[in-house]
């Protein structure tokens, strides 16, 4: 028994106040629970507000009023295709028949508000999968209204934003980079960067907060509106236990360790993040100890709970991570820009990935958790992206945009690779010279035949949307032949982690025989994903850590 006395007592105790961790204050908050919300850094947000803040919920009522309806029926039959036999039935039964209600309670109840993507399709094909209405988007937030608490929303990373701080919605990328291609352009450049003119006389960026930032910025605008406290730079530090029940827990403060009594203790820190040992336990041994998550996430939840009370650890079954293909710009000192390769380059016609045989390993165009796993299945650490002139004018690669703006001077920085032939440009990223170019003819023949037999390039719903539709031809077929040509290295790196804690269906986190552990909870990435190493659609992180810290929070509040 280590109970002894208390500097606060609380109904809900969360650990971590990204959107799992945010959304159960908040929750646990509108149902009248006296809540404590603690952040081990100075700011909320985690993954989330590095991300597109979509939020993958089937079967609401926002898929209707955007004319696209879904059913959590159809959603079941899709996940079971997905799934298979790999388990965890239970979990995505309680996930789908509570994200409805949870996302319209949270909007009834909170500043939140979503909208239905009309054309934001699920990641494989199969029965029951879905073109719209799954993926929610949150809507665009006025960072002015939170007053000095707009500091403590972490920004996006600095690649995502355009003039040091102003961040843009993806449709209005094209408008942003050819202003004065027509007026309509012209009107989106001028709104937006007037926009930000005006806010930087008073901030360090942007106020228009898009994507994750504005599903973080109304979670903390609706946290503060409850009049939640949060504690930031505050860690947790230890468990304390009544028997076998976790009754509250030790945090760690600017000010000193406080002991918190809680009837629910909920870790929701990031998932594993920068761990060393969690990452060398569950990781495949290439991957690099790089994670797309804040440098604060240090697997404090998942650890503390393994030493401390007897957690159970899952693997994530397929794959303890998700993943994203990621090109790397070294800065000054040990900062490295890193960018994503989620939509805007590997599915359009005219570029292949290859290893270091000069061959390609997987369909370039599949989701970024399924392009990395193709790597991680064929015993790679790195691939190249390769395409020709025709492509980085029409589409950019990476950190180039289109049209080749920042080309020379990512050329000079040694960010990708330039040559005038095939041979001579696997000379200089270290492959197999006859492998490339019976690559590049390869595809070349599968262009001009329109399919691609041996990875089934667009041949998949989500390959087609995130081609290019406006090409006469195939939307993700195109030849590579226009010297010169270019290569970039990516590199796998997660973005979450599908290995967590074992829960139950209340999120309750398991003990290693497989019974709850009465009075401490997971939710986030602290979790194991219920998709069990797969990754279904856009935003099947986000949803789930939604709908879980909103069940936890009505769970705590029943048994009041």
């Amino acid at each position: 028994m280590d109970t002894g006395t208390f500097d606060e007592e609380v109904d809900l105790l969360v650990i971590g106040a990204g959107a799992g961790g945010m959304t159960t204050a908040l929750t646990g908050a509108i149902r009248g629970l006296k809540v404590l919300l603690c952040e081990k850094t100075s700011m909320v947000g985690g993954t989330t507000s590095t991300s597109g803040g979509t939020t993958w919920v089937p079967g609401t009522e926002l898929s209707r009023r955007a004319g696209v309806p879904d059913s959590v029926e159809d959603a079941a039959t899709f996940l079971r295709h997905v799934v298979g036999n790999r388990g965890g039935d239970d979990r995505r039964a309680a996930f789908l028949a509570s994200g409805p209600e949870a996302i319209a309670d949270l909007e009834r109840n909170s500043e939140l508000r979503f909208v239905a993507a009309t054309a934001h399709p699920d990641y494989l094909d199969g029965p029951g999968a879905a073109y719209g209405g799954r993926a929610l988007a949150p809507v665009e937030f006025d960072g002015r209204l939170l007053g000095p608490d707009f500091d403590r929303v972490r920004p996006p990373r600095d690649v995502f934003m355009g003039l040091g701080g102003m961040m843009v919605a993806r449709n209005e990328i094209a408008a942003m980079l050819n202003p004065f291609a027509n007026v309509g352009n012209f009107r989106v450049a001028a709104r937006n960067v007037l926009r930000y003119g005006r806010d930087r006389l008073r901030h360090p960026r942007g106020t228009r907060l898009l994507m994750g930032n504005a599903l973080v910025g109304r979670l903390l605008f609706s946290l503060r509106q409850r009049k939640v406290p949060i504690w930031f730079e505050s860690a947790l530090a230890d468990f304390i236990r009544d028997g076998e029940r976790v009754v509250g827990a030790v945090i760690r403060t600017p000010k000193g360790d406080r002991r918190v009594r809680a009837r629910g203790v909920v870790l929701a820190t990031g998932g594993i993040g920068w761990n060393t040992e969690l990452r060398r336990k569950l990781f495949p041994a290439q991957i690099a100890p790089r994670s797309q998550s804040p440098e604060g996430n240090t697997g404090d939840g998942i650890s503390l709970a393994i030493d401390r009370a007897g957690a159970a650890l899952g693997d994530g079954c397929d794959s303890a991570g998700l993943w994203m293909p990621c090109s790397l710009l070294p800065g000054r000192g040990d900062k490295v820009a890193v960018w994503p390769h989620i939509i805007l380059d590997r599915a359009k016609p005219g570029l292949i990935a290859v290893g270091p045989d000069g061959r390609r390993f997987v369909n370039e165009a599949d989701s970024y958790h399924d392009f990395c796993m193709g790597m991680i299945r064929a015993g790679l650490d790195q691939a190249w992206l390769v395409v020709d002139d025709h492509f980085i004018r029409r589409y950019g690669l990476g950190l180039v945009l289109p049209g080749g703006r920042g080309l020379s001077r990512l050329l000079r920085r040694g960010y990708l690779q330039r040559a005038d032939s095939i041979p001579a440009l696997a000379a200089r990223i270290g492959v197999d010279a006859a492998g490339l170019t019976d690559s590049v003819a390869a595809n070349n023949a599968h262009a001009a035949a329109g399919s691609d037999p041996d990875f089934g390039r667009g041949s998949s719903v989500v390959n087609r949307f995130n081609g290019d539709a406006e090409v006469a031809g195939h939307p993700c077929l195109g030849p590579i032949g226009t010297a010169p040509y270019y290569a970039l290295r990516v590199v796998p790196i997660d973005l979450a982690g599908s290995g967590g804690l074992d829960c139950d269906v209340d999120s309750r986190v398991l003990n290693t025989a497989g019974a709850p552990i009465e009075g401490l909870y997971a939710c986030g990435n602290d979790a194991a994903s219920i998709f069990r190493g797969t990754y279904p659609g856009p935003g099947t992180t986000i949803g789930p850590a939604v709908v879980f810290g909103w069940r936890i929070a009505q769970q705590v509040a029943d048994a009041a």
